[in-house]
């Protein structure tokens, strides 16, 4: 099995697992989908030195911020990915286990706890956001999805890999 394919495929997976939360959100909670350009919007300023704003929605738009922001959030689900595979070694892909998965999964909630949020102006755990227990719910429940995308994309590498 190839390590590289493996994690690229249980980060994509598990990313898309995500994505389609997010589009279910709004008719199954009224709530939108996250919205990736804002966060192309924080990455792309940081090539100019800026890692904080009051409010990312407020900042002046990049160009390309859309594509940043995708691009951003499946790297990110690769990354996360690799600290699976990192932790548990190729082995885990033999028998992908779920509690591996949700642990890295609910785990990645730190990144937009400790770093995106600050970033972006909804301060730590999102503390500035207008309903903040409500914030860090949603934000729980999406990585706790992304955990279990981790294990789809754990049994997906299983099938396309398996003799």
């Amino acid at each position: 099995m190839d390590y590289l394919a493996a994690v690229l495929i249980t980060g994509a997976v598990a990313t898309a697992v995500m994505d389609l939360w997010g589009l279910a959100r709004r008719p199954l909670l009224g709530m939108p989908a996250p919205d990736y350009g804002l966060v192309g919007r924080w990455v792309a300023h940081m090539a100019h030195g800026r890692f904080r704003h009051d409010a990312i929605a407020k900042s002046p738009p990049v160009r390309g911020e859309r594509l940043v922001g995708w691009t951003a959030h499946y790297v990110t689900g690769i990354a996360f990915a690799t600290v699976l595979v990192g932790i548990w070694g190729l082995a885990w892909f033999a028998h992908p286990s779920l509690a591996p998965a949700l642990l890295v999964g609910v785990g990645s909630v730190a990144a937009p706890f400790l770093l995106m949020q600050p970033g972006m102006g909804l301060g730590l755990a999102a503390s500035r956001a207008p309903r903040p227990a409500a914030a860090r719910l949603q934000s729980l429940v999406t990585h706790t999805v992304f955990g279990l995308g981790l294990y789809a994309g754990g049994w997906a590498v299983n099938f396309l890999y398996s003799p």
